[in-house]
């Protein structure tokens, strides 16, 4: 078998698949994204969730927040945290991880069925491979999809804090645990 190194970026290529492959091609970056949008927020929660080397996470959070993916927001002062929440940028990728999780689920997926559930909040109804409610026969934004374990999901895998919170029904974008800096700000200012 011949082996070939692979270059580091796609400068040559004038295509923008290239482009977007060179910020989001990288084996952990869609996952970072699919776990924002499953409302993870903060470094620990990631980094154990994931089981993602500290440096590459790091890196991978930079790079997305340099590029508008993700914004970078302290929620506390003393000592300096901060969280790292989808911009409308990042939420925009929806449309790219929805349909290749369906795609995943189609040709890798569990012998039991989906492992995980996406439904329109507002109705209950499962989500079409487009992202789409087929009962209310529109589009469904993220931050009115809901999202449970699926029949093929293997519940018993992981018992980090995130894969817990997982079990129980959730809306996208919501922060799992605590509220995010936004909801504090809106709380104290109305």
């Amino acid at each position: 078998m011949l082996t070939v190194a692979l270059g580091k970026d796609y400068r040559r290529q004038d295509c923008s698949l290239a482009k977007a492959l060179e910020l989001l091609g990288e084996r952990w970056t869609l996952l970072v994204v699919r776990d924002a949008f499953l409302g993870v927020r903060r470094y620990r929660d990631f980094l154990v969730h994931l089981d993602i080397p500290r440096a590459v996470l790091a890196e991978r959070l930079q790079t997305l927040t340099g590029a508008g993916v993700l914004e970078r927001r302290r929620y506390q002062d003393s000592p300096p945290r901060d969280e790292y929440v989808l911009t409308a940028r990042g939420r925009e990728l929806w449309t790219v991880l929805y349909p290749l999780t369906r795609w995943g689920e189609r040709h890798l997926g569990s012998p039991g069925g989906p492992r995980r559930i996406y439904a329109h909040a507002s109705c209950g109804t499962e989500l079409d491979d487009a992202g789409a409610c087929p009962a209310c026969g529109c589009a469904v934004p993220p931050g009115d999809v809901e999202t449970r374990p699926g029949p093929g999901a293997d519940v018993g895998l992981r018992d980090d804090p995130v894969s817990q919170a997982l079990r129980r029904p959730h809306r996208l974008l919501e922060p799992l645990f605590g509220q995010s800096i936004a909801a504090e700000n809106v709380s104290l200012s109305g």
